[in-house]
C-alpha cells in the first residue's frame, strides 16, 4: 500500500481516528496526573485540504466534511478541534494527531513526536513550532521503545504507520510485544487500513498470541459488503483503553457511521475485545 497523507487528509479514517483519541485523552484527564502523548509516525502536523495533492483525492469531501455537514452533537469536539486551525466556516486545513493532541495539552502534560521522513519532519517542526512538542526524527520502532516507560505513570503512544512496507505488520506486532514488556499498563493505539479481509483476520490472530488481556479492536466498514482491491475502511488497536472511554464508546461509534456512511450504504462500525480480559 502507497501512502502519503496529503493525499487522505481528513478522509473518513481521519476522522473516526481523531474522534477516538479525543474521547481518549479527554477520558484519562478526568484524572489530574500528568499524561505522555506520543506519536511514532506523526507525519507533516498539518495539511492543506485545497492543495493539489488533497484536491487530486478528494477524500476529504467524504471526510471531514461530511463529519461537518453532520448536525451529531458528539461529533462537537471533532468539529471545534479542525475549526481551531482554521479561519473560515469550512475547514481549509486539516490537523494531523500531532495538532489534535497539542490542543488537548494541560499544563502538566507532555507531547513528544516522530517522523523520520526527512521532508515530514521538517514540515512537522514548522507545524508545532507554536507548542510544547519535542519532535524526533527517528526510526519509528526504535523510537517507539526508547521512550518506554514515558516520565510520567500514564500515557499513549500513537503508531499510524503509512503501510508502505511489507513487514509493517510484523514489525508492529514484534515492537508491541516488547512494549508491552516494558509497560505492561501502558496505552497504545495502533491504525490499521482495511483493505484485504484475509490479511486483516490473519493479523488479528498473530496479535491475539500476545496475550494482552485489555486489547480493544474497534473496525469501520465503510461498504455493505467488500469492495475488491479498494480501501474498505479503517480500524483502531486500543491496548489498555480506560473504563470511561470505553463506556461512553457505542453511542460516539454510531455518530460516526452515521455521519461517514457512504450513499447507498449503512456501512459498520464497531468495537470488540480481541482476546481474554481479565
Amino acid at each position: 500500500m502507497n501512502y502519503r497523507h496529503s493525499f487522505h487528509a481528513g478522509n473518513s479514517a481521519d476522522v473516526v481516528k481523531h474522534s477516538l483519541l479525543i474521547a481518549l485523552v479527554r477520558a484519562l484527564q478526568l484524572k489530574e496526573g500528568a499524561l505522555t502523548l506520543i506519536d511514532t509516525h506523526a507525519g507533516c502536523g498539518l495539511y492543506d485540504l485545497g492543495g493539489e495533492e488533497a484536491q487530486r483525492t478528494g477524500e476529504s469531501t467524504h471526510g471531514v466534511l461530511r463529519a461537518f455537514a453532520d448536525t451529531n452533537s458528539l461529533l462537537d469536539d471533532y468539529r471545534a478541534a479542525v475549526r481551531a486551525v482554521n479561519a473560515g466556516a469550512e475547514p481549509r486545513l486539516y490537523p494531523g494527531s500531532p495538532r489534535f493532541m497539542a490542543q488537548l495539552l494541560r499544563p502538566q502534560d507532555f507531547l513528544i513526536l516522530n517522523e523520520k521522513h526527512p521532508d515530514d519532519a521538517y514540515a512537522l517542526r514548522g507545524a508545532m513550532r507554536d507548542t510544547s512538542a519535542a519532535v524526533h526524527q527517528r526510526d519509528a520502532y526504535e523510537f517507539w521503545l526508547a521512550m518506554l516507560p514515558p516520565r510520567t505513570p500514564r500515557g499513549v503512544v500513537v503508531v499510524d504507520p503509512p503501510y508502505e512496507q511489507t513487514d509493517e505488520r510484523a514489525r508492529i506486532t514484534a515492537t508491541l510485544a516488547a512494549a508491552h514488556r516494558k509497560w505492561a499498563h501502558g496505552m497504545t493505539v495502533i491504525w490499521y487500513p482495511l483493505k484485504d479481509r484475509a490479511t486483516h483476520v490473519r493479523w488479528k490472530a498473530q496479535l491475539r498470541k500476545l496475550g494482552i488481556p485489555k486489547f480493544l479492536v474497534v473496525e469501520h466498514w465503510l461498504y455493505d459488503r467488500d469492495q475488491p482491491d479498494i480501501y474498505n475502511g479503517a480500524g483502531l488497536f486500543i491496548v489498555n483503553p480506560p473504563y470511561a472511554f470505553t463506556q461512553a464508546l457505542p453511542p460516539l461509534l454510531e455518530a460516526l457511521r452515521a455521519a461517514l456512511a457512504p450513499e447507498g450504504h449503512r456501512g459498520k462500525i464497531a468495537a470488540d475485545w480481541l482476546g481474554d480480559r481479565k
